[in-house]
Order: C-alpha cells, then structure tokens, then sequence
C-alpha cells in the first residue's frame, strides 16, 4: 500500500524483486503508468520482459524513424551491445568517449543507397571527421524504445489484455459499495483488498475448474454417441450371420 500518488514506476521497482522470486516471472504486462527509468533498471536486472499495453510519452514522428524501429540487443547487464536497422544492417554498439552514453557505427557505402536516409528519415549521420554513419544511444531511450518496439508487438496480437486487467481490478472492487473502500488506513484497506483478491482468484478457479469438467463430460458423451453411430452404420453393410442349431 502506498499513498494515491506515488509513481507507478516506483511501485513496480520496488515489487518486482519479490514478485521474481515467488512467481518465477519472465513476462510482465502492464499499463501505460508503470514505465519509466527506475523500474528499468531493475526490469533488466531481474531479466524480466515488459510489455506495456501503451506508452505514456509523445508519439514518434511517423514521417522519421525512431530508436523503436531498431532492434537493439542487449547483454545480460543491460547494455546494448548490437543494433540493428530497419534496412536489416547491423553495427555493434560502443560506449561513447564519455563512457555515459553508447553509440553505433553503420556503414556508410549501405546508408547513402537506403531510402530512408535518402528520403531524410534515418537518424544516422556521418560525422565531420568520420565519415561513417553513427547513431548515439542513451541507455534510457534504449530502454523506452525496446518497451515502444514490444508494446506495438503485442497491439497486432487479437487478444486485449488491457480488457483483462481491468476486468480483474473491477472483480476485485465490485463487492464494495460504489467500488469504494469503507474503511480508512493503510492496514485496513490492505486487509480488504487482500481479502477480495483471494476470493477473485478462489471464484474463478471454481470456474475454471467446472468449465473443464462440463467440456470433459461433453467430449465423453460425444465420444459415446459418435461410436455407437458408427457400430449401427457399419452394421448395414455387414452380412447376416447363420446361428445353427445342434
């Protein structure tokens, strides 16, 4: 429990140790409100994927590329180590000479024939003394663009989740009167939503429970029917048998 308003980020940094431990979390969907740095950070240290069902920050320029639209590969401390373009080349990724930043050298022969950087779309640009096209990457972009590029991933997927977590926080606030809590106190609130939360996962695993059961008994009784069907329709075209009598 934490007061109305604290971060979301915060909130998220601060459990997702413990949620690692106990769940053996890989893959964690979330809303708009819980990116941000500080759960970033410890998003890569627990190697934990997030998915957020949309970003709260400005849209991309749809008429450039962003950093989203690269694909940025990480090592297992959270630095990127290799980037990719959306022309498919790849250039590893250096710290910058300030060692804060990192930065990415493509190939100059292959980016003056890309029509990205033709049409004045490419964020890349050569330098004064190098002639190679390169691109500087702040470890938080980094970050925020690999959350954008999984974000739009999963948009082109059927299934709304952002339907599913609300549906579950409406079971959870539903026995309430007006879905508001009576009682006062971070202890008492806590009590009560723990209390409702158990009972939500209690109610929907009878369901689930009782729906494999009904599906199970239909798939048997099918099973009855279809071979019973098919004993008298084979039964047609069998020839009668003698029974002789001693």
């Amino acid at each position: 429990m934490a007061p109305n308003h604290t971060a979301d980020s915060h909130l998220l940094a601060e459990a997702l140790p413990n949620l690692k431990q106990r769940m053996d979390l890989d893959q964690l969907y979330t809303d708009a409100g819980h990116g941000g740095k500080e759960a970033d950070v410890v998003l890569q240290k627990q190697q934990v994927t997030h998915i957020q069902t949309a970003i709260r920050c400005n849209s991309p320029n749809d008429k450039k590329l962003s950093l989203s639209d690269f694909i940025i590969k990480l090592n297992e401390k959270g630095k990127p180590v290799q980037i990719t373009c959306p022309q498919q080349q790849q250039a590893p990724v250096h710290p910058s000479s300030q060692k804060k930043d990192f930065v990415a050298f493509f190939d100059s022969a292959i980016c003056y024939h890309c029509p990205y950087w033709q049409a004045g779309q490419c964020p890349t640009h050569p330098r004064k003394r190098d002639a190679r096209h390169h691109l500087e990457i702040r470890l938080v972009r980094a970050y925020s663009a690999q959350r954008r590029r999984q974000s739009q991933a999963q948009k082109k997927e059927v299934h709304n989740l952002r339907a599913a977590i609300e549906a579950t926080i409406r079971s959870v606030k539903h026995p309430f009167p007006a879905g508001k809590l009576p009682v006062r106190g971070s202890f008492r609130m806590a009590c009560l939503l723990i209390g409702s939360a158990a009972v939500t996962n209690v109610c929907r695993i009878q369901h689930y429970l009782k729906a494999e059961s009904q599906s199970a008994q239909q798939k048997e009784s099918f099973f009855v029917i279809g071979k019973a069907f098919l004993m008298s329709w084979i039964s047609l075209f069998q020839s009668p048998k003698l029974y002789l009598g001693c």
